[in-house]
């Protein structure tokens, strides 16, 4: 039941979602005066829909996304009075796509189609869904950064081990130690939990990982650890083990071979951790914050095409997905399951916030997947709304004429191209979900 209800919860999430980015690009057109016929949640049949005014609004079958129709996306074809006759399959799609658009124009609205739009009324059209995700994910974040706080591994010790197991790399504390087995050397320096590790090599920390950096990069080499115990100022020397450790990505994953293992280095271990604590940020942080999770984001969307090759590895050869590779709707809605299902994440508030976590996720990587400027993806019609921008400006200072809008008809081919890649995408990360979901517990 719990399952169902964390799927439910992200499915609503999903679908408004959808819905607040179309209404992003549909309060500025029917503030520029172009005519919107439909506004429509979701592809597929129509299971609702009603009229108000001159828009349909609905919602259909398939929540894979939304769209809003206006009439003339595109400009009429130059010498339109002229019927030109082509034999050309690209040009006949996109004389097609021309006169399906014309098509829609009745008496009156001449002045009302999309093309004689001004460049920046058309980058606002356009901008405003995936501004709408961005401004959703802020809402977010700002509430869980400031309300809740942002997890921070702090500089005081949460355990210190008290030897050091070789076979497992020092990657983890033994929980029986032997007469063959080492002291960690933080035990052998006399360290405690609860102790608060104020600098090493005279670097002040502020957290768990600037100590984890020095600690790495000094194997073998004495380090000199200032140190707080029950309000006295302590100075110890330890010498951290060299031992083979795990390589991690930025976004704290560890780095595989080809052959699915850990990628490891020699660094310094010390045996000894910090302590996790959720402290609250001012709003005066979140602009960083924020910046750095759309910067995390655009990394994972980026590597979206590499990532796919394993995601075809896991859905037809059984290997592990990667836990920061990307997912479809219906891996979004087995992590929301699985969250709201397992008691391992927490009471109900715990899960409440990682759920919201995962909303803010899902509208920054609709934003950030927008953006990319290519068609049908907004972006694509942002760049062609810039590219006739440049184009009339230029023309403008050349004392040319000006050369009219921008005939986006000729990256129709384009488009279709990856519209055919997005949905065979789309498709694999699907039946990856099913057969091979991403487990957060394993």
């Amino acid at each position: 039941m719990l399952y169902l209800l964390g799927v439910l919860i992200v499915v609503i999430g999903v679908g408004a979602s959808i819905a607040l980015h179309e209404i992003g690009h549909l309060v500025p057109a029917k503030k520029f005066g172009v005519r919107v016929p439909q506004y429509m949640v979701g592809f597929g049949p129509t299971l609702w829909s009603t009229t108000r005014g001159e828009t349909e609004y609905g919602i259909k079958a398939i929540p894979l996304g939304g769209y809003i129709r206006m009439i003339g996306m595109f400009p009429p074809r130059p010498g339109a009075g002229l019927r030109v006759s082509s034999t050309g399959r690209f040009t006949q799609l996109r004389d097609e796509a021309r006169d399906q658009s014309l098509s829609e124009i009745e008496p009156g609205d001449e002045e009302r189609v999309f093309y004689k739009l001004s460049v920046p009324q058309k980058v606002a059209i356009m901008s405003g869904g995936p501004l709408m995700n961005l401004l959703i994910a802020a809402a977010v974040f700002t509430g869980l950064f400031t309300l809740h706080g942002i997890v921070v591994n702090t500089p005081t010790l949460s355990s210190v081990s008290a030897c050091v197991d070789l076979a497992a790399a020092g990657r983890s504390s033994a929980t029986e130690c032997t007469p063959a087995m080492p002291k960690a050397p933080a035990n052998e320096a006399g360290l405690l939990p609860g102790d608060d590790i104020v600098s090493i090599n005279g670097v002040a920390l502020d957290s768990w990982d600037d100590a984890r950096a020095l600690i790495r990069d000094n194997a073998g080499k004495p380090i000199t650890i200032v140190l707080r115990r029950g309000g006295v100022t302590e100075t110890v020397t330890a010498t951290p083990m060299a031992v083979q450790l795990p390589i991690y990505d930025e976004f704290g994953t560890p780095l595989k071979n080809d052959d699915g293992s850990v990628k490891t280095e020699l660094a310094g271990f010390l045996g000894a951790a910090g302590t996790p604590k959720s402290v609250k940020q001012p709003l005066t942080a979140v602009p960083g914050l924020l910046g750095s999770q759309i910067a995390q984001t655009a990394g994972v969307v980026l590597h979206i095409p590499q990532k796919m090759v394993g995601v075809a590895k896991a859905a037809f050869g059984g290997q592990e997905r990667d836990l920061n590779g990307p997912v479809s709707v219906v891996g979004v809605g087995r992590v929301a399951g699985e969250v709201a299902s397992d008691e391992a994440f927490g009471d109900t508030s715990d899960k409440a916030l990682i759920l919201v976590s995962l909303l803010g996720s899902l509208n920054l990587a609709l934003f950030v997947f927008n953006m990319i400027p290519l068609l049908p993806l907004d972006g694509g019609h942002i760049a062609g709304a810039l590219w006739e921008g440049i184009k009339r400006r230029s023309f403008k200072v050349a004392g040319k004429p000006d050369p009219g809008p921008v005939d986006v008809t000729k990256a129709l081919p384009l488009a279709y191209a990856v519209a055919s890649l997005l949905i065979v995408m789309s498709a694999l990360l699907m039946y990856a979900d099913i057969v091979n979901p991403i487990r957060l517990r394993g």
